[in-house]
């Protein structure tokens, strides 16, 4: 694979499948120059007096830390400054904000996913989802399944900064290189292993789950000797960006499954910010996404704010939780 900037990828037709529209190719440049700025943020951390707490909570109702409202601003900012987003909604922000009325796009983006492990120095990222501008006001042009997403990707921040996008014709992966600030493609085509020996859930919760889950994650813990025939590992970082990543990177499936703490809740994380654009990304690169019920780009939004239980990754994975949960 030839080495080229974000720039060249995203203006050759045989990589996007088309010439990304022009202002498609503006918009997602202009987020890769916010993940730089954040990239910064967050390696300087408590150098910069930016770790902590912001003692704010969000809309969710969890404490926001410090480097949460800076990314969240310096997102809201390129937004505005791109010129191609019509409106911007935010994990962190209750209401959608109009930003240029009669632009092509909708932006939705988490500006820094994982944010509770930023003291302990562990992978996060910047999620985020492009919707086709529609009609209507407020938080009704959003209300799109994730299948009309223009494009979607993250951002992570770890040992490298890597952007990882698609376009709806595969996905990619671009590295920072940091003397020259460029994202360099370092892979096409990114596809699953259909096969897997790794899971990522929060153990701790195992008495809460429903019970196809709990028989899943039974299977897979009985090993060799059991009905998989194969000793598995747990993998589990709290962080969806980096769990996320390895399952793009070396296969594997991640669930944050529904649970009976809160029985009247769909799920933890959140439809518009979470689910749908990394399960755009997961059934590009070959693999699948579920939620318990459905194929989770199928749900039809009801809020901004929507939660929803999530389980994506290898396929072979997802279709066994998929029987499980059909009885």
């Amino acid at each position: 694979m030839t080495a080229r900037t974000l720039r060249e990828f995203l203006a050759d037709p045989n990589e996007t499948g088309d010439a990304a529209p022009r202002d498609l190719a503006i918009l997602i440049e202009a987020i890769s120059d916010s993940c730089r700025t954040i990239s910064y943020l967050v390696s300087r951390g408590a150098l910069a007096g930016v770790l902590g707490s912001a003692g704010t909570g969000n809309v969710q109702g969890e404490e926001q830390k410090q480097l949460d409202i800076l990314a969240n601003d310096e997102l809201m900012a390129m937004a505005k400054a791109s010129g191609v987003v019509a409106a911007a909604a935010s994990e962190e922000e209750e209401e959608a904000r109009t930003i240029s009325p009669g632009a092509p796009y909708l932006l939705l983006f988490d500006p820094l996913d994982g944010s509770s492990n930023v003291e302990v120095n562990v992978s996060i990222g910047t999620i985020f989802s492009i919707l086709p501008a529609a009609a209507g006001e407020g938080a009704a042009p959003f209300l799109q399944p994730g299948r009309n997403q223009s494009a979607a990707g993250y951002c992570v921040y770890g040992p490298q900064t890597t952007l990882v996008l698609t376009l709806g014709n595969g996905v990619a992966a671009f590295t920072m290189d940091p003397p020259t600030g460029q994202f360099v493609q370092t892979a096409a085509k990114i596809q699953i292993p259909e096969r897997t020996k790794e899971f990522a859930i929060n153990m701790s919760n195992m008495r809460h789950w429903a019970d196809p889950v709990r028989a899943y994650v039974d299977e897979c813990l009985a090993g060799e000797t059991g009905p998989r025939a194969k000793n598995f590992n747990m993998r589990w970082i709290a962080s969806m960006v980096a769990d996320v990543h390895r399952v793009l990177t070396r296969g594997g499936v991640f669930m944050y499954p529904w649970d009976k703490r809160e029985p009247n809740k769909p799920g933890k994380l959140r439809l518009m910010y979470e689910a749908n654009p990394m399960s755009l990304l997961v059934e590009q690169a070959v693999g699948k996404s579920f939620d318990g019920q459905h194929q989770i780009l199928d749900i039809q939004p009801a809020g901004l704010h929507q939660r929803v239980s999530v389980m994506l990754g290898s396929r072979e994975e997802v279709e066994l939780l998929e029987k499980k949960h059909a009885g």
